[in-house]
């Protein structure tokens, strides 16, 4: 069965800096997509970031670019989100997702597994 754990979520004042870690088990994901998502209290789920599972290129929403880095490690099954420079705009549960593909996409419809999600917390 496969199966996707989010781990590094925090409380963190801002300007502070997290990482999230997603495993990932039950199947190989190196050349699937990966993604991070979020949803903040009364918001709709939004796409954060997207690495391919091709050339590992990137992918990230206006909003955290140059503060979020997602990376992966295939050799570990495991994937990365590194968030800097917090803001408490940043708040959310965050969720990994592997792609049904290689591409990577804003589209949550293209993402096949997804874990239970992370709190992330940031304070003013």
């Amino acid at each position: 069965q496969v199966q996707l754990v989010e781990s590094g979520g925090g409380l963190v004042q801002a300007g502070g800096s997290l990482r999230l870690s997603c495993a990932a088990s039950g199947r190989t994901f190196s050349g699937y997509a990966m993604g991070w998502f979020r949803r903040a209290p009364g918001k709709e789920r939004e796409f954060v970031a997207a690495i391919s599972g091709s050339d590992s290129r990137t992918y990230y929403v206006d909003s955290v670019k140059g503060r979020f880095t997602i990376s992966r490690d295939n050799a570990r099954n495991t994937f990365y989100l590194q968030m800097n420079s917090l803001k408490p705009e940043d708040t959310a549960v965050y969720y990994c997702a592997a792609g049904r593909t290689y591409v990577a996409t804003m589209n949550p419809a293209d993402f096949g597994s997804w874990g239970q999600g992370t709190q992330v917390t940031v304070s003013s």
